[in-house]
């Protein structure tokens, strides 16, 4: 990232389920590289997309322009945040977008549907030990202590996320900042075939691919590759 345009503050934002740690682990070492503060901000369960947009607001308010970011729809409501604010944002890292405009069957809002109704019916104890059972070890760990974090109010965060409206097509076709996109070649919840969407539709944004082994290996590869999908918009603008 060119220095005259580098802001001093990431906010960067977790996805459905997730927490302040993983994000911070994804983005924080490649912030750091390049002499950027990470904030991550714990998800209030009880109003997700509320308190994403608040702690924007807030660095803002405090810090001018800044980064922003996030995986899954932390990643979404970055961007929709950054549309609505382009003169406080110096870029937009979007790690593993989940779908474009309405939720309705993509495979993230279903998934987040269906635990969400499974928590309700039968505990967190058991819905997470079949999680677990049914994950890459990594990512069972992960959920595993984000969703203990979250409970009780778990299954109201994972539905009031299923029902997100993303930027749709003519929205992305707006948003004039610049985005660097990492998505999975294997990620079947995050289809690769979003983030070539938002790649594609978006007028200045760039994307890298990682695989999901990658991630579960170091977190830390969603920042770098997001961070080389920006670098790749600013030196071509």
């Amino acid at each position: 990232m060119p220095s005259d345009s580098r802001p001093c503050v990431a906010v960067v934002l977790p996805g459905t389920g997730s927490d302040a740690d993983f994000v911070a682990r994804a983005f924080t070492e490649p912030l750091t590289c390049r002499g950027v503060r990470t904030a991550a901000v714990e998800p209030d369960p009880r109003r997700v997309v509320g308190s994403y947009v608040d702690a924007l607001d807030a660095a803002a308010a405090q810090h001018g322009r800044i980064l922003v970011g996030g995986v899954s729809i932390g990643a979404a409501v970055a961007l929709q945040w950054a549309g609505s604010h382009p003169d406080r944002v110096a870029g937009v890292l979007a790690a593993l977008p989940a779908w474009t405009g309405t939720a309705a069957d993509a495979p993230a809002a279903a998934s987040a549907r269906f635990t969400a109704a499974r928590l309700r019916a039968d505990g967190l104890e058991q819905v997470t030990a079949e999680m677990i059972a049914s994950s890459p070890p990594w990512l069972g760990r992960e959920l595993a202590k984000s969703w203990r974090s979250q409970w009780p109010h778990l299954p109201a965060a994972l539905d009031e996320a299923s029902e997100y409206h993303a930027p749709g097509e003519g929205d992305l076709e707006r948003i004039t900042v610049p985005v660097g996109i990492a998505a999975a070649t294997d990620d079947a919840v995050h289809p690769l075939e979003v983030a070539r969407e938002w790649s594609e539709r978006l007028p200045h944004a760039g994307l890298v691919t990682v695989t999901l082994d990658e991630i579960g290996a170091d977190p830390a590869i969603l920042g770098y590759a997001s961070l080389d999908a920006l670098d790749s918009v600013l030196h071509t603008t």
